[in-house]
């Protein structure tokens, strides 16, 4: 019988590096042809906007999608039969997942003598995207930046306490990063927030935030300094990756060029040649995260006896 699983049981049965070590897994497997993403869709009423994706990994025996409007969010899995397994309330799932995956790409792209974090945006997602990379790397300082003193303020007091690593607030944007070995953007920002003579020899970026052609949170000199560029998923990088676009309209990148996370995790392509590489990670979120993720939940959920039996969900004919 199918399971519903709330936010709250959510939150106690996943943890960091258990979402790291799943989304990992993920993409060696969609970097070998094994995993299956479907991009983000969009469906328009008014000023409501009802999102899509959907993945599957076949040798896993699962299938999964997340459903979601401003409102609410809903990921379901389903077994090895296309059998409904369980629901879940998807908020810190998605939170959780889009960490993670910043933290993958930061194990395989950074120098491994990374210390220090800039981050540009201090809102909801900003806490996993701290929180995954100090799993992957010994972080000892990081500078916050947001345009709300007051948010960046409390945002560095709270990871600092979490984190256990000095979390420094900054006044502007380019403070964040100047002194950054791994910078994170994480905004909805629709103008860059990161410019390209802020950036010196050796830093990684995981851009984060952007997830539309519209919106865009690096400019065109950020772009091409960059020595290393990586999407999560190319089909889905064509239509939503904006920090990209002008760079593919200018014809210096091609989409069908760019490698994936997952080539870069199953050693098809290098994250990194060298030190000096300036190296980005342009993540739009995936329905494979959600998935993997959601497989950790799901297993941990029935180990422990947690959920709500649904209803619905073993109905062999339709």
């Amino acid at each position: 019988m199918a399971i519903l699983v709330t936010e709250d049981q959510v939150a106690n049965l996943i943890d960091m590096p258990t979402a790291i070590e799943a989304v990992e897994e993920v993409m060696r497997l969609h970097g070998e042809g094994r995993a299956f993403n479907h991009p983000r869709q969009r469906v328009r009423r008014h000023s409501v906007i009802l999102h899509w994706m959907a993945a599957a990994v076949p040798e896993w025996g699962l299938t999964g999608f997340k459903v979601y409007t401003p409102r609410s969010v809903l990921f379901f899995l389903y077994g090895e039969e296309g059998e409904l397994l369980m629901v879940a309330e998807a908020v810190k799932l998605g939170q959780i997942r889009t960490g993670a995956a910043s933290g993958v790409a930061t194990k395989f792209m950074a120098r491994n003598n990374s210390r220090t974090v800039g981050i540009i945006g201090t809102g909801f997602q900003a806490e996993t995207q701290l929180a995954a990379i100090c799993q992957v790397r010994q972080i000892e300082r990081v500078f916050a930046f947001s345009r709300n003193p007051e948010n960046r303020e409390k945002f560095s007091e709270r990871m600092t306490e979490l984190l256990g690593v000095p979390v420094h607030p900054v006044s502007s944007a380019e403070e964040a990063v100047q002194n950054a070995d791994i910078i994170v953007t994480i905004t909805t920002s629709h103008t860059p927030v990161l410019l390209g003579n802020w950036l010196r020899s050796g830093v990684h970026i995981n851009a984060a935030g952007s997830n539309s052609l519209v919106r865009r949170e690096l400019d065109s000199e950020a772009v091409k300094k960059c020595h290393r560029i990586v999407v999560d998923d190319r089909n889905q990088a064509k239509i939503e990756c904006g920090d990209l676009l002008s760079a593919v309209e200018r014809g210096d990148l091609a989409w069908d060029r760019l490698p994936e996370l997952g080539e870069v995790v199953c050693g098809k392509v290098k994250g990194r040649e060298s030190d000096s590489e300036i190296t980005l990670f342009e993540s739009q979120g995936i329905a494979l995260w959600d998935l993997a993720v959601g497989k950790a939940i799901y297993e941990r959920a029935k180990n422990q006896n947690i959920g709500t039996n649904l209803p619905f969900g073993s109905q062999e004919n339709f």
